[in-house]
């Protein structure tokens, strides 16, 4: 991969978006569905898209450079708006720059410890629901996880509500219903968030969306989280409540199982 150049507008201002897939079994796990909301989210941005088939291509190599073929591996595809502008105007002639690269991951296996962070997420930004290169605030919720002894935070919005978490989709079971939050909160549009819920509608689950605060969490049934490298991953604790294992958990994370 070429090194990145010291006026390239991602590296300087976080103009640009990412991927992250997960490689399995040889090869790319819904990797066109991550293309596809790559080149959707530029459009977002206004950047010029790539196309699909360069975005997969540029993440398959990355895992032929990394020896990686064989394995488990995590692809990172970013994309930036290119070299060039001062302060914050994009050149009139914008040249994205679209790169990857590629490293062994483990799927965690322990059901996860929550903690609610401190940090909120703007709901009002459309870049609340894109996995754009400005990803500070989930570093900092994520930190903010790890020094409270917990292993992700659950991230609230400006008005109070669920919105995620730092790096996954949120999902808690209220009875024999599936509740996850509205995009509108700041949820990110996750591929496998719509895995889960194309899941229980399969399974006849009453599935909903909602704007809801921590309440919600400390009154369910279970909680887990989802994302394209953790598959389903059950929440064992938040704050002081506890969840037992739970059959509809064990049921999707089964019929979302991408991962290994």
């Amino acid at each position: 991969m070429e090194a990145v150049p010291l006026d390239d507008r991602g590296l300087l201002l976080g103009d640009g978006l990412f991927e992250t897939l997960l490689w399995s079994g040889g090869d790319l796990i819904l990797g066109e569905d991550h293309a596809r909301r790559m080149i959707r989210g530029a459009g977002v941005l206004g950047l010029p898209a790539p196309a699909l088939d360069d975005i997969l291509a540029v993440a398959r190599a990355a895992v032929a450079d990394a020896g990686l073929t064989d394995a488990r591996a995590a692809v990172r595809v970013t994309l930036t708006a290119g070299s060039g502008g001062r302060g914050l105007d994009r050149p009139a002639d914008l040249l994205p720059r679209l790169f990857a690269t590629a490293a062994s991951s483990v799927r965690p296996t322990a059901p996860a410890v929550l903690v609610i962070a401190g940090h909120r997420r703007n709901a009002a930004s459309p870049t609340s629901r894109l996995k754009t290169l400005a990803y500070l605030d989930n570093v900092l919720a994520r930190r903010e996880a790890l020094a409270a002894g917990a292993d992700e935070a659950v991230v609230l919005n400006t008005d109070g509500h669920l919105a995620g978490s730092a790096a996954a989709n949120l999902f808690w079971i209220e009875g024999e219903a599936l509740v996850t939050p509205p995009l509108e909160a700041g949820c990110l549009d996750g591929i496998l968030r719509a895995a889960v819920l194309a899941a229980a509608v399969k399974f006849g689950v009453p599935a909903r969306e909602s704007l809801a605060g921590p309440d919600a969490l400390a009154a369910a049934d279970a909680v887990f989280l989802a994302n394209s490298l953790i598959g389903v991953r059950p929440v064992r604790r938040l704050g002081q409540r506890d969840y037992a294992p739970h059959a509809l958990v064990d049921r999707l994370a089964g019929a979302v199982a991408v991962v290994s």
